[in-house]
């Protein structure tokens, strides 16, 4: 099975915090899941990041990054076809990065593991 995690469900993960959910930690922790971030998240941090939002221990590289290659999480691009979907969307929600990841999810007919019911208005299943 694959799926793309949330934001929140990546930076939980990778704080082992116990906000995250049973399901879910069982899916990522899962060797023969597929588990995708999106290059949208990344984006996301990236941005928080420099704008004080989010604090990271180390740099974006050894907090982010590095972890995500030793654990085989896989980086998933935006392509035009996503693109594609993403007009496809009804506005049912304006976060456009929560936009994004449902309109991947829909386009590579993926799972997303995340605690946001929004996606459950995209048609997207959820795991939490």
């Amino acid at each position: 099975m694959r799926a793309l995690l949330d934001t929140h469900a990546l930076l939980w993960s990778l704080t082992d915090d116990p906000r995250l959910g049973g399901l879910a930690r069982a899916f990522i922790d899962d060797r023969r899941n597929g588990v995708l971030v999106s290059v949208a998240s990344l984006w996301e941090m990236a941005i928080k990041i420099s704008i004080g939002k989010l604090e990271v221990d180390d740099t974006f590289e050894r907090a982010i990054l590095d972890p995500l290659a030793r654990n085989n999480v896989d980086t998933l691009p935006i392509e035009p076809r996503h693109l594609v979907e993403l007009l496809a969307l009804p506005h049912h929600h304006r976060d456009p990065f929560d936009r994004m990841l449902a309109a991947q999810c829909r386009g590579d007919h993926l799972k997303i593991v995340s605690a946001d019911k929004v996606f459950d208005q995209y048609d997207v299943e959820r795991i939490w």
